[in-house]
C-alpha cells in the first residue's frame, strides 16, 4: 500500500485487470485487492464483508441493496465494470452519498451486438447442432441441417438503446433483414439513419421471425417474454437474448420449446445467471446457451478497464466522473473520501 492509504476492492470479477495494467494504475492510490463473496450475500453481511474499502469495483453480483449502503460507511464509489445496474439500488446509493458509475454504453456495444447476430446465425443455420453431429460421426445426416437466410426476414428488436440500435444497423445494412422495433423510451433522434420501423410489442411479436432482446432488466421488463407474449409469437419463431436473463420466464420458454411455438432459443443470459448440465433448457437440441460472454472481447475489456480507472481517478481528485449512474447524489451530497492512515 502506498502512502495515500486508499483501499480498493475488485469484487467477484476475474476479468477486471486481467488483460490490461489497470491494477497497477490503481495501485498508485493505495491497496488493490481482489475479493470474492457469495453471490447471494447482501445487506448487513455484505456491508461487513466489504468494510474498510472506499472504492468497490463491482460486477453483476452480489446485490448492493439499501441495507448494504446504510451499514457500510466506508464506500464512496461503486464503479460497475459493465453496463448493467440491476444489482445496485441507485436510490439507496444516492441517499447515502455513494457515487455509482457504469461503463459507457459504447464500450460494450460492438461486442454484444456481434454476439447477438452470431446467435441468430447459429439458430438459422443450425451451426451448433450440425457440429455436434460431426463430432458424433453423423456427417451423412447433413441433409437434416437445411437452414434459413437472414436476408428478407423480419427481426423484432425489443429495446433500441445503445446495443439494440447497433444490432438493427448490422442486420438491415449487412444482411438485408427487415427490422421492426419496440421501445417506449426510444430516442427517435438517435435512430436517424437506422432502417427500423417502430411498433408496439404485440405487433412485433406477431410479425417477427426472430425476436432479439436488448432491454434493461426492471420491474417493467421482468418476464416480458412469458406464456402470454410467447403465445403471440409466430409458430416456429427464434428467440435471442443477450440482455438479462430475467426478461424471459424460463418455465414458459421451456413449454414453448416443447410445443414448437419457439423453434430455437439462443441465449447468452439466463435467469439466475447460471445453468448446469441438468437445467431444463439444456435438454433441448434446439437451444444454445453461452455463459454471459456478450462483452467478452479484448477490445471491450480494454475499454471497460480504462473506464473504471478513469472513474476512480476522478473521485480521488475530487472531480465528477464520466458515466455517473446516479447524478442526483451530487445534489444530495457525496461522502467525503477518507484515506486510511
Amino acid at each position: 500500500m502506498n502512502g495515500m492509504g486508499l483501499r480498493i476492492a475488485v469484487v467477484n470479477s476475474a476479468t477486471f485487470g486481467t488483460y490490461t495494467d489497470v491494477l497497477e494504475r490503481l495501485a498508485k492510490f493505495g491497496e488493490v485487492k481482489r475479493v470474492s463473496v457469495p453471490k447471494e450475500l447482501k445487506g448487513r453481511e455484505l456491508a461487513s464483508a466489504l468494510g474498510g474499502f472506499q472504492v468497490l469495483v463491482v460486477s453483476t453480483n452480489p446485490r448492493y441493496d439499501r441495507e448494504f449502503f446504510e451499514n457500510n460507511g466506508d464506500v464512496v464509489l461503486l464503479a460497475r465494470n459493465g453496463i448493467g445496474l440491476d444489482n445496485i439500488d441507485l436510490q439507496a446509493a444516492s441517499d447515502n452519498g455513494v457515487v455509482v458509475t457504469r461503463v459507457p454504453g459504447e464500450v460494450e456495444r460492438e461486442a454484444v451486438a456481434e454476439l447477438a447476430v452470431a446467435l441468430m446465425l447459429d439458430a438459422f443455420r443450425m451451426i451448433s447442432q450440425s457440429f455436434t453431429a460431426v463430432r458424433e460421426n453423423r456427417w451423412r445426416e447433413r441433409s437434416r441441417f437445411i437452414g434459413y437466410e437472414l436476408k428478407g426476414k423480419t427481426v423484432g428488436v425489443v429495446g433500441l438503446g445503445n446495443i439494440g440500435k447497433r444490432v438493427a444497423e448490422i442486420l438491415s445494412k449487412g444482411f438485408g433483414a427487415k427490422i421492426i422495433g419496440y421501445d417506449p423510451y426510444v430516442d427517435k433522434e438517435g435512430l436517424k439513419g437506422v432502417d427500423v420501423v417502430l411498433t408496439d410489442l404485440e405487433t412485433l411479436l406477431k410479425e417477427a421471425d426472430i425476436v432479439t432482446l436488448h432491454a434493461p432488466y426492471t420491474d417493467e421488463t421482468k418476464h416480458i417474454i412469458n406464456s402470454r407474449t410467447i403465445g403471440l409469437m409466430k409458430h416456429g419463431a427464434v428467440l435471442v437474448n443477450t440482455a438479462r436473463g430475467g426478461l424471459v420466464d424460463t418455465e414458459a420458454l421451456v413449454q414453448a420449446l416443447k410445443t414448437g411455438r419457439i423453434r430455437y432459443a439462443a441465449l447468452d443470459v439466463v435467469e439466475g445467471d447460471y445453468v448446469d448440465a441438468t437445467h431444463p433448457l439444456l435438454q433441448f437440441g434446439n437451444v444454445v446457451v453461452t455463459p454471459h460472454i456478450g462483452a467478452y472481447t479484448y477490445e471491450s475489456f480494454v475499454g471497460i478497464d480504462e473506464s473504471v480507472a478513469e472513474a476512480v481517478e476522478a473521485v480521488v481528485k475530487g472531480l465528477r466522473p464520466a458515466a455517473v449512474a446516479n447524478p442526483e447524489v451530487f445534489q444530495k451530497g457525496v461522502r467525503k473520501l477518507v484515506h486510511n492512515p
